[in-house]
């Protein structure tokens, strides 16, 4: 059995343990503590650690009862964090028909119920009620994609920054490895909460417009006018995918919500710092004899080798929180991370995934970064690849080579998403089946409409074709009975009945029985939910369909079934298969599976 001592403490037992006497930073978080690199509270933790400071984790506390779990630690010397957890709070207990999830795969035991809906603010108004002097910042997923006004689909309506519901001091958003840091570091240094309002990459509330900031329209106008909204959006993501992004100011009442711009990505060294970091890469014991934790179990034999995704699909919110620029790690940390596994107890040689946000963007970026510097495009791969993208899959070919090599591993497979539209005629493909396949290779059409497929910014179903006939052609050379698993997503803005009648045809066509897919869920902070709201696309100006009601959305989807037989007149895609069909893990930061 592990000793706690070697985790970051969680109580105050654990905290008198290291003989101190007061703590630096608490963190409270809305999932289960898992000190892996996966989980960002434990990244943000041991960050912190390496700095030198005292550092606590209060993991999903409760809020219902007499508040002792946000007391039993005190107030920090110099702040407090929180995080909903790796994944948003309403993607976690809601299904895309707005029904209640009966589990949680960030706690053990899949237990429902032991985190708040929107617990951003639930932690932060407490905290703010018993510790008023203190300041609290606030940072995750959840955070980072509600930073200005959005829409929110689960209460249908628009609500305004985080920063302004919560009462939080400060917002920071995006992968917070540096800026979690700067903000430690000048509050030691008896910085005031106005001058970690010059950092970069945070949210902060002003009473008057910074000099410079592009101004959005006030949060009452986009109440008012869903175009405005719109408007609003197309600059919040075009700032977004710049290197060189200007300060956004949107006004809320009678202040602003000023959102400085991003750090650059990491560098290899700073990426690598992160990932070599001391996790124990185990649930802390305090979970012993609870029941398993699902999202810990999906990765804890596998290896992130970056983050970032240029893919810009239109649904997901990796590129708007981890950014469109890769941070790749250097081949020595990930070899690193796979020997630590090797030495894992319950490991038996097979690694369940090698990949990243998508498989296959490991070292890849602009030839010239000049040119990029320029470059405003939401996606580098669509509608066509960037002439300037160094795509080249070999040095990625390498690193598989080595993995394989690495004594103890039997199998690394690859359980991320592989982007199609990326590697041609390379070999990347035969290796991979041939390698990396435990029998079964996840892809993401995501439709067959290329009119759907282009609001979604995803490449033309011919070439998923030609990429079912390449796999199917290796398949029966190499001898190997191995299946293509394509995800689709059904009441996509723009997506008619009818574009799913002709979806289940052309499948059908193809002998593909569909089993992963996802009826879309309007995330903050994706041009999907901005269509979904508004009923058009904010950079067209087009008026687009869009399936609301349950009824509408269940009915596209039960088109995805079409060779399970109706009982009692229900459509397919309704006979109880709902929670095994649907993909919780959508949106998340490292843990959502398939990783696009």
């Amino acid at each position: 059995m592990v000793s706690s001592n070697v985790f970051l403490p969680t109580s105050a037992k654990e905290v008198a343990a290291r003989g101190w006497e007061e703590l630096d930073v608490i963190l409270f978080s809305g999932d289960a503590y898992v000190d892996h690199p996966a989980f960002g509270a434990a990244v943000i933790g041991r960050l912190l650690e390496a700095e030198g400071y005292r550092v606590a984790i209060v993991p999903q506390p409760n809020w219902r009862d007499d508040l002792r779990d946000f007391r039993k630690l005190g107030k920090p010397r110099l702040f407090f964090g929180v995080t909903a957890g790796a994944m948003d709070s309403m993607v976690n207990h809601y299904t895309a028909t707005r029904r209640l999830r009966s589990d949680d795969a960030y706690t053990p035991g899949g237990r429902a119920g032991q985190r708040p809906d929107y617990p951003t603010i639930v932690y932060t108004q407490i905290l703010k009620r018993l510790y008023p002097g203190v300041p609290v910042i606030v940072g995750g997923i959840e955070a980072s994609l509600r930073r200005l006004t959005h829409y929110d689909y689960w209460q249908d309506r628009l609500r305004p920054s985080f920063l302004v519901e919560s009462g939080a001091d400060l917002l920071t958003y995006g992968m917070g490895d540096r800026v979690i840091v700067e903000i430690a570091r000048a509050l030691h240094n008896g910085f005031n909460l106005k001058r970690l309002s010059r950092l970069g990459q945070v949210a902060y509330l002003s009473d008057s417009l910074p000099e410079g900031a592009l101004e959005l329209h006030p949060y009452e106008a986009c109440l008012r006018s869903p175009e405005k909204f719109g408007e609003n959006f197309t600059h919040i993501e075009t700032e977004s995918n710049k290197m060189q992004a200007q300060i956004l100011a949107e006004r809320v009442g009678e202040r602003y919500v000023v959102v400085n711009p991003p750090y650059p990505y990491l560098t290899e060294a700073e990426i690598d710092r992160s990932f070599d970091l001391p996790y124990t890469r185990l649930p802390h014991p305090r979970y012993n004899g609870k029941g398993p934790i699902g999202a810990y179990e999906m990765i804890k034999h596998s290896v992130n080798m970056h983050r970032g995704c240029f893919g810009g699909c239109s649904f997901c919110t990796i590129s708007a929180h981890q950014g469109k620029f890769i941070s790749s790690r250097s081949e020595a940390s990930i070899l690193r991370e796979v020997e630590r596994i090797t030495q894992m107890a319950d490991f038996r040689g097979n690694l369940s995934d090698i990949g990243g946000p998508s498989a296959n963007m490991y070292h890849m970026g602009g030839r010239n970064r000049t040119v990029c510097a320029k470059c405003a495009r939401p996606s580098c791969i669509f509608p066509k690849v960037c002439p300037n993208l160094d795509n080249d899959h070999r040095p990625l070919l390498r690193l598989y080579k080595k993995i394989r090599s690495v004594k103890g591993i039997k199998h690394a497979y690859i359980g991320s998403g592989i982007r199609y539209d990326m590697f041609d005629d390379s070999p990347y493909l035969d290796e991979v089946v041939k390698y990396h396949t435990s029998g079964r290779l996840k892809v993401a059409p995501e439709h067959t409409s290329d009119k759907v497929l282009n609001l979604m910014r995803k490449p033309s179903f011919s070439l998923f074709e030609g990429l079912n006939k390449r796999f199917r052609g290796i398949c029966e050379r190499e001898g190997l009975p191995y299946q293509l698993i394509p995800y689709f997503i059904s009441s996509h803005p723009g997506c008619t009945e009818a574009d799913m009648k002709e979806l289940a045809g052309i499948t059908r066509r193809l002998h593909f029985r569909l089993e992963q897919v996802q009826d879309l869920t309007p995330t903050p902070m994706t041009l999907s939910s901005v269509m979904f709201y508004t009923g058009m696309n904010p950079y067209t100006g087009e008026k687009l369909y869009v399936a609301r009601t349950r009824e509408d959305k269940e009915r596209q989807k039960a088109h995805f079934f079409w060779y399970k037989k109706p009982s009692g007149g229900s459509r397919p895609a309704e006979n109880g298969m709902k929670r095994r069909h649907e993909r919780p893990w959508q949106n998340t930061d490292k843990t959502r599976k398939p990783k696009r």
